[in-house]
């Protein structure tokens, strides 16, 4: 007799916030700089693809009117049915990017907002792959059989890091001393036209639906590369000409309001230089030497990418690894549903699975970069 388990993705939901927002409307709800149009919003706009995305800043009052732990309780609440209710919940693991205080952690805020009866909760931290080391934490307490269920998230709520206002203090401190370090000004501006809010969650379990679709995840697998290269996105610190990070703590509460220290940077140059490299090649290269995974196995591609700039990159990485996924094989929603950091591949995971397309034996990959310090993550998944 067989006694091995195996854990299942049985339900999976999504939570957008509002209404959609267009190009058009993003600065209005967002607010400009220094009172002028951001330079860089066109540009960075056409690179990416993204058509609408999604914020909790209410239009009209430019306030948040959810927080990142209601985005994902709401979520979680959309996994409910006939099957299963948010009281049954015996693992909850939930990351994020950006929660709403630095502690205590995001999950027992998103515990607070569901209410449901006591279970273990676990947070995880990092950028996009947080969300991906929160699914995976789930997966493993199933697969262990120290929980029947498990539920995990990704969460994000950006929008409110990018009011306008936030980066007055340093454009009245700093106007005569742009010259210096003009890719400042880029590095932040950059992220104000890429991020959005959203969430995701997903009902793991140990046995399989009955009657309908489930997704077995066969493994996931996440590498790190930050013995190799220095950081690329960071929130909270400023970055050295050596590449080290000086975190909050070493600032002034002036210097915090004048250098904006909690703005979220991104280096554009060495992300341009590097992403592709170590989130494809180093790391499929490991997973298949791991896995003996073929190119002709996959059905399904669903990339978590930032911008619609690296698809082409992607595809020709790909080429020349002799390891090549066909575009017809994609299935992304970053045009519709805007980056939303961990909670991305949630996201695009909802609509795939409850979209009717999926059958039995077909193979999901998903794949989830993160430039915070260069990691990759993927995620293989069997339709049942």
């Amino acid at each position: 007799m067989d006694n091995t388990i195996s854990a299942y993705i049985t339900n999976v939901a999504a939570f957008m916030p509002n209404d959609p927002v267009s190009n058009d409307e993003m600065e209005n709800i967002l607010g400009m700089v220094g009172g002028k149009p951001s330079r860089a919003k066109k540009i960075i706009l056409k690179s990416n693809g993204i058509e609408t995305r999604y914020y909790v800043l209410d239009p009209k009052t430019r306030q948040a009117v959810y927080t990142n732990a209601e985005l994902a309780a709401l979520a979680i609440k959309n996994l409910e049915g006939d099957s299963f209710s948010v009281d049954e919940i015996e693992c909850l693991s939930s990351g994020t990017t950006m929660p709403d205080q630095m502690n205590p952690g995001h999950a027992v805020m998103v515990h607070g907002e569901l209410k449901n009866p006591p279970c273990e909760v676990i947070s995880t931290a990092g950028i996009c792959l947080a969300g991906l080391t929160s699914l995976k934490y789930a997966y493993l307490s199933v697969l262990s059989g120290d929980h029947e269920n498990a539920v995990a998230t990704g969460s994000e709520a950006a929008s409110p890091h990018f009011k306008g206002e936030y980066y007055q203090g340093e454009i009245e401190e700093k106007v005569n001393n742009l010259d210096k370090r003009p890719e400042l000004a880029f590095e932040k501006d950059f992220l104000r036209w890429m991020l959005s809010d959203g969430a995701g969650a997903v009902l793991i379990e140990n046995t399989p639906n009955k009657g309908k679709r489930s997704l077995k995840i066969e493994w996931i697998d996440i590498y790190s590369y930050a013995n190799e290269i220095e950081t690329c996105m960071y929130t909270g610190a400023q970055k050295q000409e050596d590449g080290s990070l000086v975190g909050w703590r070493e600032f002034s509460n002036q210097e915090w309001y004048s250098d904006n220290i909690m703005a979220i940077k991104q280096d554009v140059k060495l992300l341009n230089e590097n992403i592709v490299d170590y989130c494809i090649e180093k790391t499929i290269n490991k997973v298949i030497a791991k896995r003996g995974l073929k190119p002709e196995d996959i059905d399904y591609f669903l990339p978590h990418i930032s911008s619609e700039y690296f698809r082409s990159k992607i595809l020709e990485k790909l080429e020349e690894m002799n390891y090549p996924i066909p575009e017809e094989k994609w299935f992304t929603n970053l045009n519709s549903k805007g980056n939303t950091g961990s909670a991305s591949i949630y996201i695009i995971l909802d609509e795939l699975f409850n979209s009717g397309k999926l059958k039995a034996g077909e193979r999901l990959l998903c794949f989830v970069p993160e430039s915070g310090r260069f990691s990759s993550g993927y995620m293989l998944l069997t339709v049942v």
